[in-house]
């Protein structure tokens, strides 16, 4: 097996210390060659996250060789990529309609998966960001709870840019209070530069990648 680089190693240990019990480490890997992923892999990480179908399915063809790793799609997912991103990822962050989840239900049935979807909320305006507002969500909770094959197991959301650390602690403890109203546990909440205001507010994956593995790569 790849050994990994003792700087790699080292973050990577050095963020599972930082991280509360419960919050997990979602490695991005998106913009990041195939061997840094072998890297994290060798020194224990398990869980990826990509946002680009393409780039995606040609990393995980180049590490077929390892054990099956833990995929996750964390990027806007275009309707028309719905079939791929399902024959390549076990866990989808990003839904962000109910025409969406329908599709990917109806899909998901014809290939006979079950994925793990989390349902991307806005709490806050953001016109750099898409996401069911709060009341949108409720209303459509029903029928997006019972979307089988779907298996609804969360929320996803991310922070509008320029908020201040408190600011992104209400926000964060906000996604969480849905959650539990909604009855979901798991939280998909933090990125590098805010995923210590996520983790206190409860998130159970914190998606980072500038601060593990450095700048992506200028080509990806």
């Amino acid at each position: 097996m790849t050994r990994p680089s003792s700087e790699l190693a080292e973050r990577l240990a050095a963020l599972r210390r930082s991280l509360p019990p419960g919050t997990a480490l979602l490695a991005v890997s998106k913009g990041q060659p195939a061997a840094l992923v072998r890297q994290a892999v060798a020194a224990g990480q398990r869980s990826f996250g990509e946002s680009r179908l393409q780039e995606a399915a040609a990393k995980q063809a180049e590490l077929a060789d390892l054990e099956p790793l833990d995929w996750h799609f964390i990027g806007r997912l275009q309707a028309n990529k719905a079939r791929g991103v399902l024959r390549h990822f076990g866990t989808i962050h990003s839904v962000d309609s109910l025409g969406l989840a329908r599709r990917l239900a109806r899909i998901a049935a014809e290939e006979g998966l079950s994925p793990a979807v989390l349902f991307q909320v806005k709490l806050r305006a953001d016109p750099a960001k898409t996401g069911f507002a709060p009341a949108e969500l409720r209303a459509c909770w029903p029928e997006l709870a019972a979307l089988e094959p779907l298996r609804a197991v969360g929320l996803m959301t991310i922070a509008p840019l320029g908020l201040e650390p408190a600011e992104r602690l209400a926000l964060f403890q906000d996604c969480a209070t849905l959650a539990a109203e909604l009855g979901v546990t798991q939280l998909s909440m933090g990125m590098s530069g805010d995923w210590r205001e996520a983790a206190a507010a409860g998130s159970t994956w914190v998606r980072i990648g500038t601060a593990l593995f450095g700048s992506r790569q200028p080509s990806a």
